[in-house]
């Protein structure tokens, strides 16, 4: 995860400059590859409180961001507009070169602190089509800070049929355990790759084997404060253990 800080617009934005905010981001970016991630995704964390759909001052400055970042990238850059601005997530990955994005509520209702929010599949599947754009969309199913009024089954049965390209399942909130039953709950409704999306720890990996990938943020800060700087050691540590895990499969 690259957790951007407020942006311009938002509730706690101090008038940091874009440019210093990029090259903070690529910061980050440079740590998360020399320590062997996968992928990288941009996210506009600081921007709590978040309103349901971003303002366009949000959407255009996460373009300038996201932009320097997947040019200065050697692997994947996804988008995560929150709260749940997948229309965003998609234009500005389309723009850009971004690989894929997070949708939190891609289908179904989730019951947030901004509300109730609806997902809207058919039209961010429609948006895809016309941009001619091969931007993957990750769903997730049952997502964190967030209540639902389905079994995770469901929303996983839900979420397959609603063509996404891949699911995330997590913990109640950022940095919190996603229960291994969870994980073999959605496996079983779907033959989509399955991501793990919270609360991944080296001393809790192998209890998420069956996962097809591993969203991590928190566990890579220092101290494992979410707006603390990212730890090329801990970077190295957790991909060494990802590695390893998928040796002993």
């Amino acid at each position: 995860m690259i957790h951007l800080p407020a942006l311009p617009g938002s509730y706690g934005y101090g008038g940091e400059d874009l440019d210093k905010i990029l090259e903070e981001a690529c910061r980050d970016l440079d740590t998360l590859q020399s320590g062997g991630v996968d992928g990288a995704i941009v996210e506009n964390f600081g921007d709590a409180p978040f309103a349901k759909y971003a303002p366009k001052e949000t959407v255009a400055a996460m373009t300038v961001i996201v932009n320097g970042i997947v040019r200065a990238a050697r692997v994947p850059v996804g988008v995560n507009v929150l709260r749940n601005d997948g229309v965003a997530a998609i234009s500005i990955a389309a723009a850009t070169g971004a690989a894929f994005v997070r949708v939190n509520v891609f289908c179904g209702v989730a019951l947030t602190d901004q509300g109730m929010i609806e997902g809207n599949a058919r039209e961010l599947l429609d948006l895809r089509k016309r941009l001619k754009c091969d931007v993957k969309i990750l769903a997730d199913v049952h997502v964190k800070h967030a209540a639902h009024l389905t079994t995770i089954e469901e929303a996983a049965l839900d979420a397959d049929r609603n063509r996404p390209d891949g699911l995330i399942v997590s913990g109640i909130g950022t940095g919190k355990r996603t229960p291994p039953e969870n994980l073999t709950k959605v496996k079983q409704m779907t033959d989509l790759p399955v991501f793990i999306g919270s609360g991944v720890r080296i001393d809790n990996l192998s209890t998420y084997h069956a996962a097809d990938g591993f969203i991590v943020g928190t566990i890579l800060k220092e101290g494992g404060k979410i707006y603390a700087p990212i730890i090329a050691d801990q970077v190295r540590a957790m991909a060494g253990a990802v590695t390893e895990l998928r040796r002993e499969e």
